[in-house]
């Protein structure tokens, strides 16, 4: 059966070679981006090599969180349903703040998908057996709920690796409180060949067609139910232990507690 499939941050790496690879099985995609023009040039690149007709795109920046929620209704508005939902989405090098004064790793590897993801559930449930999959790393590092709410500053690789355990902690706190959405986080490998990881580091381990490979069959296999709200580590090859807060109930609260906190304060 034919999926629709959203896929945040598509327009590049590995969220577009996932796009791709899930255009050429005759999937309806959704691409995102926060530039419009390179979001109908990668929709027109991949109806070319695929010939899939079937290929959508939106324009959002995830730094500014209202654009987010503007781009929550409007998928509510004009998209019947969604099968797949793949939080890819990142940054690491950039710049320090989002227009908020929050640090901008947090606000677009985090708060963005939290907020997009929790506004369309209504939309992700009309699917028949709906999931997410959110973007982790093997970065993970016990999350500063002061950095978060913008208060105190760490550095980028500091701060990447909590936005990413902060991901990964609200995906498991997500799969428990929707049981009917399969919820994933992933690792899709470590130090890929994407523009990200040459910008942060020079150079890269790995394909990014590895990351999207894992990214392509955890989106449509049927092997996963039973598995949300785990944690996929690519750098492994297998289902894996995240860091130990995503399992410690109390910091979960807290760190989900503080996310509604500080979001009802700022849209």
């Amino acid at each position: 059966m034919k999926k629709n499939i959203f896929i945040t941050g598509s327009t590049d790496g590995i969220g577009k070679i996932t796009a791709l690879n899930l255009a050429k099985k005759g999937h309806r995609i959704y691409i995102h981006g926060r530039n419009s023009k390179k979001v109908n040039l990668t929709i027109e690149e991949i109806k070319t090599l695929t010939e899939n007709e079937n290929i959508f795109g939106f324009t959002t920046d995830f730094s500014n969180l209202t654009e987010v929620k503007e781009l929550a209704k409007i998928v509510n508005n004009t998209i019947d349903h969604i099968d797949v939902l793949i939080n890819n989405a990142g940054v690491f090098k950039a710049a320090a703040k989002n227009n908020n004064d929050l640090d901008l790793r947090f606000t677009v590897n985090y708060l963005a998908p939290f907020i997009f993801t929790n506004s369309i559930v209504s939309t992700l449930k009309k699917a028949a057996t709906p999931r997410v999959i959110n973007l982790s790393s093997a970065a993970q590092s016990v999350v500063d709920l002061e950095v978060l709410r913008g208060i105190n500053e760490v550095s980028l690789q500091e701060s990447y690796a909590q936005s990413k355990l902060a991901l990964t902690m609200w995906s498991s706190q997500f799969a428990e409180k929707h049981k009917d959405i399969i919820t994933l986080a992933v690792n899709p490998g470590s130090l890929l060949n994407t523009k990200m990881v040459k910008e942060a580091y020079g150079n890269h381990w790995s394909s990014a067609d590895k990351g999207a490979n894992i990214l392509t069959e955890l989106a449509l296999s049927e092997n996963v139910a039973e598995l949300s709200g785990s944690y996929f580590d690519n750098d492994r090859g297998n289902f894996s232990r995240a860091h130990n807060d995503a399992y410690d109930q109390q910091k979960v609260e807290n760190l989900i507690r503080t996310t509604e906190e500080l979001l009802a304060s700022i849209i």
